[in-house]
């Protein structure tokens, strides 16, 4: 069974504004998830399911489906804030979605099978890719899921700062993993900056967490249990967000399972700024003109 592609693309709209004006950077007018898919199906992923709200589900087929038909299954899940909540209350003021270890449990019913995660606006590479889908056809097991590190210097924005996860690996395998929400050069090194002002330096090399990672289907049994405890103590908060790394760091924690740092030597890039746009177009364009990929990807 070749293993799916779970793209979480819930919070495109708002993001967006339009999806119609999802951003065009290919040359012939592709955006970044049209190269994940691209990669994916190279790679031999057999299913692609999109995570999204069901009030821009129309649009989003209509961007979609004329490109994919024939050349890929696809299917596509909702994301709704009552989803999986059982007995508690949705706050009266939330806005946003549970976050996405919520996002991927709303995915229950459309896989069975080992599959990755990715975000909808990262550029994540060939190579992870390939080595990803490695992992989930020759590795994955419900006690052994998988997460690809970038190296921190391959995924730092010139114009301001980035949140990254930052892994500590011991043995090939995830250790912990720490949010570090502001990241940025400095004086020719990186560093990362606590609430109180205080600066710490990262090395280039520091294996980062891009939200691409690998999971089997017992990840969603797993991660019910952890929404609930999660609903328990956080359930009022209209800001609070169910994290993967959490279910990550649950996983490796209470020792049901390990999660493999998968390296990889490509280079992430997105769009964090709008200043970020030009470089994400430019890098596209040199990868075009390197033969990593048609001019068009869909021709």
């Amino acid at each position: 069974m070749q293993p799916t592609l779970l793209i979480l693309a819930a919070g495109m709209a708002s993001r967006y504004g339009s999806l119609k004006q999802i951003q065009e950077f290919g040359p012939s007018g592709e955006t970044i998830i049209d190269y994940s898919i691209y990669d994916a199906i190279s790679a031999g992923f057999g299913k692609i399911v999109f995570i999204i709200r069901e009030n821009f589900a129309a649009d989003f087929k209509e961007i979609f489906e004329p490109k994919l038909k024939g050349r890929v299954a696809v299917d596509y899940v909702y994301q709704e804030m009552d989803a999986f909540v059982g007995d508690h209350a949705v706050p009266a003021d939330r806005t946003k979605p549970w976050g996405t270890a919520h996002a991927i449990l709303c995915a229950k019913k459309a896989i069975n099978e080992p599959f990755a995660v990715i975000n909808a606006d990262d550029f994540y590479g060939t190579d992870a890719f390939v080595k990803m889908a490695d992992f989930l056809n020759n590795e994955c097991k419900p006690d052994v899921y998988s997460v690809v590190g970038y190296e921190l210097g391959k995924t730092i924005s010139e114009h301001g700062s980035v949140s990254r996860g930052v892994c500590e690996v011991s043995d090939g395998n995830l250790a912990a993993i720490n949010e570090r929400t502001k990241i940025y050069p400095e004086n020719g090194q990186i560093v990362y900056e606590e609430a109180d002002g205080s600066k710490h330096p990262l090395a280039a090399n520091t294996p980062v967490s891009m939200n691409f990672w690998g999971f089997h289907p017992s990840v969603f049994e797993l991660s019910q249990g952890l929404f609930n405890e999660f609903l328990d103590k956080n359930g009022n908060n209209p800001k609070s967000e169910f994290f993967i790394t959490i279910v990550a760091d649950e996983f490796t924690r209470r020792k049901i399972g390990q999660v493999k740092v998968i390296p990889t030597s490509a280079k992430w890039f997105g769009v964090t700024y709008k200043e970020d746009a030009p470089g994400v177009q430019a890098s596209l364009s040199a990868l075009v003109e390197n033969g990593e990929y048609p001019d068009n990807l869909w021709k």
